[in-house]
């Protein structure tokens, strides 16, 4: 039986509220040396739910646990069937004005660094440089024996050849580029293996009950040792694998500024929490610093 991943987390009655003042947020990143710890709340305003906000996929949906995966061949036919058409909607979604806030305050200097826990790319296509993508992307491919990597592009060219007819319908897609789908859409669907080796494909990308890379995890300690103080956008810090970062910051004494409509697991070890949607709430503090967002003059 597949069990559900233990990925909740109940606030406490005594967290501080949040605020709609964003003057803190404006100060720290007009000061410089700001490292942007991003979650799946930026990009719900291009299309993509996020896990635990109002209407998350969390709570109609099991995302694939990389046991499970790795372990079971039918369980790899209905992930591989439900990404492929996923990806459709998934490849097709474009930067919000979050991103490109973002975006504008990298191009001005005013960021040490950009961590991001999506595995969506949008940062990188909203202009944003030098993203540590910590949980992956889905836009390669991975093989589990060979190790090869490979455009996602291409083995979605793969699947469509090998699936003739494979065109069902799901009205929701979820953070992990995974469409919501039956058994009986998924019927015979066709997995195909590694051209490289025959080995099992899976995406480039850390599943639930996967762990980061441990040299990926000391790229972004590197970095939180670095930067000036941290600004986590969109995350309920749930999980540990954005958590930890927010703890090493508070335990340095750096400044931790958090913009998320709901209470956050970090909330305990921030100054301010801003309780405003990401992609106005950004605008908004570009506007103030005088920085143009995407070629738009600052007001």
């Amino acid at each position: 039986m597949r069990m559900r991943p233990t990925l909740s987390w109940t606030p406490s009655a005594d967290l501080p509220p949040g605020t709609t003042d964003l003057g803190p947020v404006a100060d720290a990143i007009g000061t410089g040396g700001v490292l942007v710890l991003s979650g799946a709340g930026i990009s719900t305003e291009s299309g993509i739910p996020d896990y635990r906000g109002e209407g998350g996929s969390l709570s109609r949906h099991t995302p694939m646990t990389y046991q499970d995966f790795t372990a079971s061949a039918q369980a790899r036919r209905r992930y591989w069937a439900r990404s492929h058409l996923g990806w459709r909607t998934f490849g097709r979604a474009r930067p919000n004005a979050g991103h490109r806030a973002v975006a504008a305050f990298g191009r001005s200097g005013l960021l040490s660094g950009l961590i991001t826990q999506n595995v969506d790319g949008l940062h990188q296509a909203a202009g944003s440089r030098s993203v540590v993508e910590l949980h992956g992307s889905l836009d390669r491919v991975r093989c589990l024996s060979c190790g090869a990597v490979s455009p996602r592009r291409e083995l979605a060219r793969r699947l469509g050849a090998a699936n003739p007819g494979f065109q069902p319908v799901s009205a929701t897609i979820n953070p992990d580029g995974d469409a919501d789908l039956t058994d009986e859409q998924v019927g015979d669907f066709r997995v195909l293996p590694c051209t490289v080796c025959g080995g099992i494909l899976k995406p480039d990308v850390v599943f639930f009950g996967e762990a980061v890379p441990p040299q990926r995890v000391e790229h972004c300690r590197e970095l939180v040792r670095e930067a000036t103080s941290l600004l986590v956008l969109g995350s309920s810090l749930t999980v540990m694998s954005g958590l930890r970062f927010v703890r090493q910051a508070a335990r340095d004494g750096k400044p931790v500024l958090i913009v998320n409509r709901d209470p956050t697991r970090g909330d305990v070890h921030a100054g301010t929490r801003v309780a405003l949607p990401l992609g106005s709430a950004l605008t908004t503090v570009a506007d103030r610093l005088g920085i143009p967002v995407d070629g738009r003059p600052a007001t």
